[in-house]
């Protein structure tokens, strides 16, 4: 069973499927609560309607409400699938911002705290035998708040500089599904080259038995890979499953994931009862794949890595940070490939389950980015620990994921050079990361100042392509890079890491070059007059970071013009500024030998101190 609104956003879950869920996005009765008065469903005055999944900020939730408001409350009525003898029914939420409180027919059932992570609860014993069932949710997220991780929403009544508006309540798919008594609740993968193998883990949930095994088919392009079956000791499946190594690397080639070559293992899971019947099924998939640190290179599947990514804010015009449907995401990976990008950084959000899906699927890296807070104290400390662990566990199979990146910039602690409590916070969230996932590189504080990291990422929006070129082709460059060098103004490097100089260096933000369509309200770190102007820019600019040996990759900003933030090398309706052809000849790097154009007679002007365009934050960060 599933809904329209299933079709169009897709299977929320995408590593664990199974048949007999339902969409419940679609038309809730709503009601704004500005000072956050009502405390449970009978003090609510319904007054509107909403369209979820989409937040009542944006135009197409029909709600459209841009000010302050603390609280809000959502209310739709259901009809209950037919449940068999011991079927369970979950409720379930892709995000909620920031505190949800869930309700069904009156009775309180679960509480959530974190505003991009999903959550799920049984909602089975508070079903009433026949008729509409109930639900409602409260979704309290104080707009002024800054401890609590909130990414590029502004704090301010109107979006200003490099803040967009903000997201409060469901966001994400709400939807529902059967599952048996006992049931598959965790699915994860780990893949190892080394080994030619694959880990696996397998939680089951529900009515606790001795007797149950579980069947394991994995299988990629016709061929069956794996059939096996194992016992299921205190609720849980760990195994490691060795492949039949080909050997040979064009053999060896066929199987691994990589952006040229996507190749995914398909997984059926079977949990059966002790006579071999089925008491659930479920499908998943995963991918051979590695992706390490070697000196001053990064290495996917052994090989060096060059990496050509693009910033990408993930919003969309009328749906906020919300993709207008399923379709739309796919889109966005087809363009960063279309573009000649080999990944994207998520920026200060945690993206749809869909659009890892769809990066996984079509062949596009990506940096995972938790969502700043914006003070250092005890509560952010805990609600970003927590919250940056849940997105961990969501997304840690996700064979497109190649780095995480737990903080951008010293948002949230901006006394790093000072203050060791900071320090000890970038260190110690650091290692929870790299504890969580031992298989992925994490880069501890993109921009500067780092502490501790596994690359070193910075970020240098000089316009000045030859310039920038000079800065990091000199002469004993990473010394003077690390010990003398400040883009953005800031130190690269703190407390004696500064002679650790044989990491990755990427230079995951620059350009931000905004073209101007007549709206002088619009930001960039330098700003075009046509789009020809635009397009010499920017080739010269690729050109001269792709020229720099030191670097291991680049990352542009940005992916498309995002509100009043419009540099990206698409319109925020995602139309090229100019052909995509020519922006992946420049992202991929011209043939030897090729001219690039002489800019001269389209220079671009001045930027962020031009008319019209509003001055960058002090960090220099778009």
């Amino acid at each position: 069973m599933s809904s329209a609104g299933g079709r169009e956003h897709g299977y929320p879950r995408p590593q664990l499927r199974r048949a007999g869920w339902t969409s419940l996005n679609g038309t809730w009765a709503f009601a704004l609560d500005p000072e956050a008065r009502w405390s449970k469903p009978s003090e609510v005055v319904w007054d509107r309607a909403i369209e979820v999944p989409f937040a009542p900020e944006t135009e197409r939730s029909g709600v459209g409400e841009t000010g302050f408001f603390r609280a809000c409350f959502y209310r739709r009525m259901f009809e209950a699938p037919d449940l068999r003898k011991g079927e369970r029914l979950i409720l379930h939420f892709g995000a909620v911002d920031y505190e949800a409180t869930v309700w069904i027919q009156g009775s309180r059932v679960t509480q959530h705290t974190g505003g991009y992570t999903p959550f799920s609860v049984d909602i089975t014993d508070y079903l009433t035998p026949s008729g509409p069932q109930e639900i409602v949710v409260r979704a309290e997220d104080d707009p002024a708040e800054l401890t609590k991780p909130r990414g590029k929403q502004d704090w301010q009544l109107e979006p200003h500089s490099i803040w967009y508006p903000r997201t409060t309540g469901i966001w994400q798919t709400v939807w529902m599904e059967r599952v048996p008594a006992t049931s598959v609740a965790v699915v994860r993968w780990t893949s190892s080259l080394t080994r030619w193998e694959l880990d696996f883990y397998v939680k089951i949930a529900g009515v606790r038995r001795d007797d149950l095994r579980l069947r394991l088919r994995l299988h990629s392009g016709g061929a069956v890979l794996a059939d096996d079956t194992y016992a299921v000791v205190a609720g849980e499946v760990h195994r490691r499953i060795a492949l039949s190594d080909p050997g040979i690397d064009d053999s060896r080639n066929l199987l691994l994931w990589s952006p040229d070559s996507p190749t995914l293992i398909q997984a059926e899971i079977e949990l059966l009862g002790p006579d071999g019947e089925a008491i659930d099924r479920v499908l998943s998939y995963t991918a051979l794949r590695s992706i390490a640190i070697q000196g001053d290179r990064i290495v996917l599947n052994g090989r060096p890595l060059p990496l050509r990514m693009v910033l990408d804010q993930g919003y969309w015009p009328g749906t906020g940070m919300t993709p207008p449907d399923d379709h739309a995401l796919r889109r966005d990976v087809e363009l960063a490939r279309a573009m000649g990008f080999n990944g994207v950084r998520k920026h200060q959000k945690i993206e749809d389950p869909r659009y890892l899906y769809w990066a996984d699927t079509l062949g596009l890296m990506v940096w995972e980015e938790m969502p700043s807070a914006y003070r250092f104290t005890m509560l952010s400390v805990e609600r970003l620990t927590r919250e940056w662990t849940e997105a961990i566990r969501r997304d840690y199979s996700h064979p497109c994921i190649i780095a995480w990146v737990p903080f951008n910039e010293s948002w949230g602690v901006p006394n790093l050079p000072d203050n060791a409590g900071e320090r000890h916070w970038v260190e110690a969230l650091y290692h929870l990361t790299a504890t969580l996932d031992a298989t992925r590189p994490v880069v501890g504080n993109d921009g500067w100042e780092s502490v501790a990291t596994d690359i070193i990422g910075i970020h240098d929006y000089d316009a000045d392509a030859e310039r920038l070129a000079r800065r990091y082709h000199a002469d004993e460059v990473r010394p003077r890079l690390f010990q003398r060098e400040r883009p953005g103004g800031r130190i690269l490097v703190l407390g004696g890491h500064e002679k650790k100089i044989d990491q990755p260096i990427i230079l995951s933000e620059f350009g931000g070059i905004a073209l101007r369509r007549g709206d002088p309200g619009i930001w960039g770190y330098s700003v075009c007059d046509s789009p020809q102007a635009f397009a010499c820019a920017y080739e010269r600019l690729i050109a001269a970071v792709r020229s720099v040996e030191l670097l291991s990759g680049f990352c542009y900003t940005q992916f498309a013009d995002t509100y009043q933030e419009a540099n990206g090398l698409l319109y925020a309706d995602r139309t090229p500024k100019f052909p995509l052809h020519e922006i992946a000849a420049a992202t991929r790097g011209h043939a030897p030998g090729h001219p690039l154009p002489d800019c001269m007679d389209l220079r671009e002007r001045e930027g962020p101190r031009q008319e019209g365009i509003i001055e960058p934050p002090p960090s220099g960060h778009g």
